[in-house]
């Protein structure tokens, strides 16, 4: 047994160690197996749990020997111990790490009672921590420590060894029931009377007592029960079990001119309270068993040692522990996978179909605690930001680390054109006819939407019609502010290497190092960051007095070169004036004045890093290596080389978990990372495919979305995304718009806010042919290049004719797809996409041959050379001189190993936004080529491709507004 004890009196706190050498064990295997059904209720509840202190309860039985009962005792304390024993073994068997704790908080020092539950937990060799408060310790005090245990997760039962007047109803209700291992809370009184035995703790004395009956008599059954005195929670729990066990119970009080009478009726006694009442033996029947319950917390030394000797404190003990073992059996039953009970919302659809603000305020959402419950989250994992969203804790990949994954689907789309293809909608359509209808566990992992397209010239990203993630607003805005980290953390290694150039400049090697190793109480130290570079440097010291001049001047000069510091500001807005600015232009910046830029928020390679990592170590790893620059020596200057590393986790620790949501249909869905996928990789994070692949089970559906084209977003989410995870898709969903291919057959361009050519209303089977023979199937065929089945989804719009939609679907099967369908999520919900989902599930459990389109070990330009004839129908690449230099420089610093990200228009398979289609024969130009060693990617740059939008004549912000009186706002989507 480990002992550990904490005595808080006085505002101090000492702790003293715990005894090494414990070994622990598990109840598991046998609660697992108990039988049930109330015949059992007495073998169920011993495998509970209990009230307070043991009793002070002599055994008697009339004309019986004490030694006959003390037999009894000792063969029931034996069983229990023995049992609970077993249940240890059979626990540690399973898991080598189970570790039961009960927490003891006591007032004073220790007493008999507390002594008898110690010798019980060592022979059961459970681990025991003390709270030992002060006598007359407060209700605050209390309550402070229990709000702390509960959410402790090592301690699995708490035991109250406190005055009767300590235990008020908000100490017992404060008690989290799960650790309530003596059954004083209201609600596990509660549970017990209703015969709620599944989820209850019976307490110890009672489940003593009920013992000693069984072991004087094997045929209990039918026996009457007398039970005297004790109005308390006690007599009533005791009343109830004892009637659960098939015996009679009969209450009478000492003051009952019938007491006499009712003795001498009943099969046996049980003597609550009142210890100084003396009632002669003549009053019993012959036969008859008697035991007396004395208060919870006794002070008389004697009391409890006669308990002891009697037996019935030991065995109140025995049943305390084993609740513990119980306790710890049910949490990690907790632990295992939960089979889902999802709730779904029922839609009723409107015609003509609402816009997406009204549709989305007229469903009401779960509250999220809700939904994390019916999909077998755990209340610890979840972190609720409001009532409709919640970050989830990273650990539940420990939890469920050998649950099955399920059935990974990408969705994917045709070159889109200003007239949208509702890849987001479609994602959220499948998802509610998966789950909602089909009866299939579903996620749907998104990219949260960013604030320069929502303000800009896209409007909302949160799905559309009646196939949306709601809240709507909650969606489009803010969210739980990753946006915002990402914002500060990038801005603070920008600050931090202009503050760095700065102070180098200006001072001596001494005064550097003097103050970037200051004297603290005059100790002089590194810190853990600095001790990194010391050792990246080939420095092996760690006492800053002993580095040479030589070596104070290599570890305090980074001596980056203005000219080629590759990081820049950023913003979540578009403002294309931040594209080219100038900075250091006040006097006190000492003339160091260089040209800099802004990027969107979005295209930070801290974005690339949370859409990437596959945990908090890894994206700390990951933004140490993130280079910054060159020195005038021709070496990267990391951000870690910039002591700010550490600094960059802390402010991204809350933004690296998926926050949860749900669709319309109260289904759900995790967002996070961010969009862009023609200047950044453009995907759904790893983190929230993984944990939604752990928590749909072997049978269930992951649906993630990829950025734009298939020829982008698809294809780094195979040649990126999924190096990086480990995953293999099995399907991938095209989508694809009677209207956009349309405009790929040779249909006139359009502007978005602008009337649309007729063109694009009436029916036009040639045009339509055009895109799909053109765009459509090269997009197939690119999914093709790497081994996977594609699903072809037609979102249809009211403007689509019957016969526009078969050919779609017609010429798609022709092309290669596995299948094509019609969607009609946006008018009817999950409903109108039911075909979609059966194909889906179809083509899901056929095998695929997934593979890269390139190995890692090819050269750069290789690599690029691949990407753009075998994905955009490129004849070639033509790479600009500063690319050639560029390319050279990440060879010779090791990069070359990298896989590529291609920044590249959207509008077109080519560099050409104009050229629609399937474009051949052009020479791809490769302007600029940059690294983003943290996030793992090199990164050309096509043509004129800008990482920083602009705002259109009429931005979208024209229509939001906001209700001063009711705080609605309108006009987003």
């Amino acid at each position: 047994m480990r002992l550990c004890v904490i005595r808080r009196a006085c505002g101090s706190l000492r702790i003293y160690p715990a005894r090494p050498g414990s070994r622990v064990t598990d109840l598991s295997r046998r609660c697992q197996t108990l039988p049930g059904g109330l015949a059992n209720s007495r073998m169920i509840l011993r495998a509970a749990s209990a009230t307070t202190s043991g009793g002070t309860d002599p055994l008697v039985t009339v004309n019986r020997s004490q030694k006959e009962d003390r037999l009894e005792c000792d063969t029931s304390l034996r069983e229990v111990v023995q049992s609970t024993k077993e249940a240890m073994v059979a626990l540690q068997r399973r898991n080598p790490a189970a570790h039961p704790l009960l927490a003891i908080i006591q007032a004073g020092e220790d007493d008999s009672w507390l002594e008898i539950n110690k010798k019980m937990a060592g022979k059961i060799e459970l681990n025991i921590t003390q709270i030992c408060l002060a006598k007359e310790c407060s209700e605050d005090e209390i309550v402070e420590e229990l709000l702390r245990l509960n959410e402790d997760p090592k301690v699995h039962g708490i035991y109250l060894h406190l005055p009767p007047a300590s235990l008020t109803s908000r100490v017992l209700n404060t008690l989290k029931p799960e650790k309530d291992i003596d059954g004083i809370s209201d609600l596990n009184m509660g549970r017990l009377v209703r015969g709620d035995l599944s989820k209850v703790f019976v307490p110890p004395r009672a489940s003593a007592v009920l013992d000693l009956l069984e072991k004087h008599d094997a045929s209990s059954e039918g026996k009457t029960i007398l039970l005297v005195g004790g109005e308390g929670s006690f007599g009533l729990t005791l009343q109830c079990l004892i009637e659960k066990n098939g015996m009679v119970a009969l209450k009478s009080n000492w003051n009952s001119k019938s007491l006499q009478r009712q003795l001498m009726e009943a099969d046996a006694v049980v003597l609550l309270g009142a210890e100084d009442m003396d009632v002669p033996p003549t009053w019993f029947r012959p036969g008859a068993v008697v035991i007396r319950c004395e208060p919870t917390l006794a002070t008389d030394e004697h009391a409890a040692e006669m308990s002891s000797k009697s037996g019935l404190g030991d065995l109140t003990a025995a049943y305390r522990m084993q609740n513990v073992v119980h306790s710890y059996s049910r949490w990690l039953q907790e632990q295992q996978y939960q089979p889902w009970h999802l709730r779904t919302l029922k839609l009723q659809p409107l015609m003509p179909v609402p816009s997406d603000i009204e549709i989305s305020r007229a469903q009401k959402p779960k509250p999220v605690d809700q939904l994390a419950e019916q999909i077998g989250l755990l209340p610890e994992e979840l972190e609720a930001y409001g009532r409709s969203k919640a970050k989830v804790q990273l650990s539940l990949l420990n939890r469920l680390h050998a649950q099955p994954d399920g059935k990974y689907v990408l969705v994917a789309g045709i070159t889109p054109t200003p007239l949208g293809e509702g890849k987001s909608t479609v994602t959220i359509g499948l998802v509610q006819a998966l789950s909602a209808h089909l009866k299939l566990n579903s996620f749907a992992c998104l990219r949260q939407p960013s604030q320069g397209p929502t303000f800009g010239v896209k409007g909302g990203a949160a799905g559309g019609g009646y196939a949306q993630v709601i809240p709507m607003e909650e969606f489009n805005l803010h969210l739980t502010g990753d946006i915002h980290a990402i914002t500060a953390a990038n801005n603070l290694v920008a600050a931090a290497i202009d503050a760095r150039i700065l102070h180098e400049s200006t001072q001596s090697d001494k005064a550097l190092f003097s103050r970037l190793v200051p004297s603290v109480s005059g100790v002089r130290k590194f810190s853990p960051i600095q001790i990194s570079r010391l050792r990246r440097l080939g420095i092996n010291k760690t006492e800053p007095a002993s580095l040479t001049p030589q070596e104070v001047h290599t570890f305090v000069r980074l001596d980056l070169d203005p000219s080629k510091i590759t990081w820049q500001r950023v913003v979540d807005t578009n403002d294309r004036f931040l594209r080219k600015i100038t900075v250091g232009q006040a006097s006190t910046e000492k003339g160091l004045i260089r040209e800099t830029g802004f990027d969107i928020a979005v295209a930070s390679e801290i974005m690339a890093i949370l859409a990437l990592a596959d945990s908090l170590e890894d994206m700390k790893n990951r933004l140490a290596r993130m280079v910054v620059g060159t020195s005038r020596s021709g070496q990267p200057v990391t951000a870690e080389d910039l002591g700010v590393s550490g600094a960059l986790a802390v402010l991204m620790k809350d933004a690296i978990k998926p926050t949860l949501m749900q669709t319309l249909e109260g289904t759900p869905v995790f967002v996070h990372a961010g969009p862009f996928a023609n200047i950044a990789h453009g995907n759904s994070s790893v983190l929230a495919d993984k944990l939604a692949l752990k928590l749909v089970g072997r049978d269930g559906f992951v649906v993630t979305e990829a950025g734009f084209g298939a020829d982008i977003g698809m294809e780094k989410f195979f040649n990126i995304k999924c190096r990086a995870s480990g995953l293999r898709p099995n399907v991938v969903v095209l989508v694809a718009t009677v209207r956009a291919l349309k405009m790929h057959g040779g249909g006139p361009n359009v502007s978005a806010g602008t009337p649309l050519p007729k063109e694009y209303i009436d029916e036009n089977v040639d045009l339509v042919a055009g895109g799909c023979y053109s765009n459509l199937r090269k997009q197939i065929q690119i999914a093709h290049l790497f081994g996977m089945p594609v699903v072809v989804a037609l979102n249809v719009f009211r403007t689509d004719t019957q016969a526009e939609i078969d050919l779609v679907c017609q010429i798609a099967k022709e092309c290669g797809a596995s299948d094509a369908v019609p969607c009609y999520h946006w008018a009817q919900g999950g409903r109108g996409s039911i075909e979609l989902a059966q194909a889906v599930n179809e083509a899901a459990n056929t095998p695929s041959n997934f593979q890269f389109l390139y190995h890692l070990e090819m050269p750069i330009v290789e690599k690029i050379r691949v990407i753009a004839q075998k994905v955009y129908g490129a004849e070639d690449i033509e790479l600009s001189p500063e690319a050639k230099a560029k390319i050279d420089y990440y060879n010779q610093q090791g990069y070359g190993s990298l896989p590529i990200c291609m920044a590249k228009t959207h509008l077109s398979l080519s560099h050409m936004p104009d050229k629609k289609g399937a474009p051949t024969g052009f020479v791809l130009p490769i302007r600029d080529v940059r690294a983003s060693i943290g996030a793992g990617f090199i990164y050309p740059l096509v043509g004129t491709m800008s990482t920083m939008p602009g705002l259109p004549t009429r931005p979208c912000f024209y229509d939001i507004d906001l209700d001063p009186v009711t705080e609605e706002i309108t006009g987003l989507f």
